[in-house]
């Protein structure tokens, strides 16, 4: 699978699949894509993951024990089907709370009757996905189901008890007063804080209640505290911003020592009417991640030193690391 494919299933961002291929297949409970089902599709050493849609152009199909993904009657790449861990392959990547006070509007979590996980119950979920002896990294996130400090608390309860386990351990909530110094101290690695996007007028509008320039000010803080190529964040595109837009702030971001994540945008059904969203096509999403690189190249940040979270993954996003040449 090459750059110019994966960008093209991220554009489409779902296909036609009979299920009983899925040997096992989540709903993720957090961000944009929560609610719908996915899986992870491999081919060589990338990685994309895809919702499932009887709509979709692309169909996928079995074909001599692989999967082949098709577009138009043509083949565009195969692959295989590839197991998830907890939410991703590799990864114990569990969401703590599965509800959300906040009210992104891209975002259905705050409308969705999410639970919130006891702190037993993820340590569990930790413990089982440990014992098969794939787990590689431990992430960790969360929506707010009272407080952004609550939240806090039990993401380092979440953390202390599982540094036992000796692998890397990634957390992605929302910034409060001194919670990037607490998250380090208490054993976390890498740290994730979303701008959902760069564009101040969207931000204000679309993230209410969640001012950009504090959370810019968290990520400063972070890089200090845990360093760089240890601090990124998901930047969405397609809410209606403008690649001049995009290009500044990816280059903020970079400045501050921040590595971004280019997230295409989605609708869920649970937002129509309140937010304009237009997924970003496979050229604009080639175009700003080529951006991204060559803005990256030019520092000593590196994309293939995370251990934890999205960038590794890759599966949602097109990587400048992993995907490019």
């Amino acid at each position: 699978m090459d750059a110019k494919t994966k960008a093209r299933l991220l554009e489409i961002g779902k296909v036609r699949i009979d299920t009983a291929l899925l040997k096992n297949f989540t709903v993720p409970t957090a961000g944009p894509g929560a609610g719908n089902f996915a899986f992870f599709f491999r081919s060589g050493n990338q990685r994309v993951r895809l919702g499932i849609s009887e709509n979709s152009p692309l169909i996928a199909a079995e074909e001599n024990g692989e999967i082949i993904i098709c577009e138009n009657d043509r083949k565009i790449v195969r692959g295989r089907i590839e197991e998830e861990l907890i939410h991703c392959p590799d990864q114990a990547y569990v969401n703590l709370t599965e509800k959300c006070t906040f009210d992104c509007k891209f975002c259905p979590v705050p409308k969705l009757s999410g639970k919130v996980k006891s702190i037993e119950e993820v340590l569990h979920m930790i413990e089982k996905a440990n014992s098969t002896g794939k787990m590689k990294a431990i992430s960790i996130t969360s929506g707010v189901d009272t407080t952004a400090e609550k939240e806090v608390e039990r993401a380092i309860s979440v953390i202390r008890e599982t540094k036992k386990y000796g692998v890397p351990i990634g957390v992605g909530i929302y910034p409060t007063k001194g919670s990037t110094r607490r998250l380090k101290e208490a054993g976390a690695d890498e740290i994730k804080y979303n701008v959902e996007t760069m564009d101040r007028d969207l931000h204000e509008k679309l993230c209410p209640g969640q001012p950009l320039e504090e959370i810019l000010e968290a990520l400063r803080e972070s890089v200090e505290i845990f360093g760089k190529n240890h601090v990124c964040s998901n930047f969405i595109i397609g809410l209606g911003e403008s690649d001049e837009s995009v290009e500044k702030g990816i280059k903020e971001l970079i400045e501050i020592g921040v590595i971004p994540i280019l997230r295409p945008a989605s609708m869920h059904p649970l937002r129509e009417g309140e937010i304009f969203i237009e997924r970003p096509s496979a050229e604009r999403l080639l175009r700003l991640t080529k951006f991204l690189q060559k803005e990256l190249d030019k520092t000593d940040l590196d994309v293939g030193a995370f251990k934890t979270m999205c960038l590794p993954c890759t599966g949602c996003d097109l990587s400048p690391y992993y995907d490019l040449e």
